[in-house]
């Protein structure tokens, strides 16, 4: 495990990398928001932000979304791995925000995930983008990431966040997130990591790296 001397060592230098991370979805407001990380389950935010660019110019709003339709949202997203599961779920969120929520996203932990499609990983994501809460969403990248290097060992998402929420000096929890997922994604990958240009290569405590 990476030693807790150099945590903040670590954070220091994927801040030092991407000093103004953002999420790699595109969208237009909170509401648009949560239904692009809803997407995103099991799919590329590349795929989401393709089947989403029209979509999103027009249907902004809960009320828009059910307007639109299910059958018309699953022709709009039948790009997307899933989009029937996933259309049925955005239109019934919608309805939900729409009655409970006066069509408000709520910045409530327990709210977010009582709607349809939105998991712990999904709440996170949206506090942490929407409302700069520094919640840490633990996906495949960041799960790999934390494992790999040291920084955070778990055997599972919830373990993996619950030690990163631990470790992780609170100047850097708001965008950690972003840092341990882009890196996991350009950098740390799953199949090959980058190791030769990776900015943490000599805090890292993975015994695989890679050379030229």
């Amino acid at each position: 495990m990476v030693k807790k001397a150099d945590r903040e060592e670590f954070y220091r230098r994927l801040a030092k990398d991407r000093p103004n991370p953002t999420s790699d979805l595109v969208y237009t407001n909170t509401y648009t928001l949560l239904v692009a990380v809803v997407l995103s389950a099991q799919a590329t935010d590349v795929g989401v932000n393709r089947a989403t660019k029209e979509l999103f110019k027009t249907v902004d709003t809960p009320e828009k979304m059910i307007e639109l339709g299910e059958a018309r949202l699953k022709d709009q997203i039948k790009t997307i791995g899933l989009f029937n599961g996933k259309a049925k779920n955005v239109i019934a969120l919608s309805h939900i925000l729409v009655e409970m929520h006066n069509s408000i996203i709520p910045n409530d932990q327990q709210a977010l995930e009582a709607l349809p499609g939105v998991g712990r990983k999904t709440a996170n994501v949206v506090r942490n983008i929407a409302f700069a809460e520094p919640t840490i969403a633990v996906d495949t990248h960041i799960f790999r990431v934390s494992n790999r290097t040291g920084l955070a060992p778990g055997k599972t998402p919830l373990a993996v966040e619950k030690k990163l929420d631990k470790v992780t000096p609170d100047e850097f929890k708001l965008y950690a997130h972003h840092w341990l997922i882009l890196h996991g994604r350009y950098v740390c990958k799953a199949r090959r990591p980058e190791c030769q240009k990776c900015s943490v290569n000599a805090l890292c405590k993975f015994k695989g790296k890679t050379t030229l």
